[in-house]
């Protein structure tokens, strides 16, 4: 068993109030009870998936330190100039860095409460990779998909295309013509209300990055990935 207890009960009622002050100077006097109710506790989580995960073969690694995003928001390109977020988050990778390809991300607050294994945004020659290795390794897709679904899971059709990308638009099976429309390829799992407070929560998103391993399997293959030692 590791350290993660479930965050504080007051994890969310500190996100409502931050949402009304939304302030640095209320954040600075609260900050304590961010770190206390969110932040370690995210620390906690990420360290006991790393060890479970890297027990459990499926190369995807983090630490309290690099896994965890910060609550403060990055204003100078957005319209957007609330100073915080409303949510804390944290990915977990092949490298243990922070990147959008083949990773594990957890989020928790007002901002939505899920997980997720996720190519999410891969650059332009990543996803044309994925794409690719739909067309041209179909039997290794339809694998993959009928192993995600006999475990409860659907990939995610967000921000899919209407219509084919440049240079698939002669593929014509219905499952492989939607794939390679795919901007993303991942699945979800929601967490609920009351697992947020509860150590079993690390159970939960254990349990559903097992059932999600056939679709970071099938990503390593088709993007050539070698899990390092």
């Amino acid at each position: 068993m590791g350290n993660f207890r479930g965050f504080g009960d007051q994890a969310i009622p500190f996100l409502k109030a931050l949402e009304f002050h939304m302030n640095r100077e209320w954040f600075k006097e609260n900050q304590a009870l961010y770190e206390s109710e969110l932040k370690a506790p995210m620390g906690d989580l990420v360290e006991e998936l790393s060890d479970r995960f890297q027990a459990a073969g499926l190369g995807l690694q983090g630490n309290a330190k690099d896994s965890l995003f910060r609550i403060h928001r990055d204003v100078r390109f957005s319209k957007d100039k609330r100073p915080y977020k409303l949510h804390v988050s944290a990915i977990l990778s092949p490298t243990g860095k922070r990147t959008n390809a083949g990773v594990f991300y957890v989020q928790v607050g007002l901002e939505g409460c899920f997980s997720g294994i996720a190519w999410y945004m891969p650059e332009p020659p990543l996803l044309e990779t994925l794409r690719r290795a739909v067309v041209t390794r179909p039997s290794d897709w339809r694998t993959m998909v009928a192993a995600l679904k006999k475990s409860g899971l659907v990939l995610s059709d967000e921000d899919r295309l209407t219509r084919p990308p440049r240079g698939f638009a002669d593929v014509t099976e219905p499952d492989l013509a939607q794939a390679v429309r795919n901007k993303h390829f991942f699945v979800n799992l929601k967490i609920a209300p009351e697992r947020v407070t509860s150590p079993k929560l690390a159970d939960d998103l254990f349990a559903f990055a097992l059932k999600a391993q056939p679709l970071l399997d099938w990503g390593r293959a088709a993007t050539g990935f070698h899990q390092q030692d």
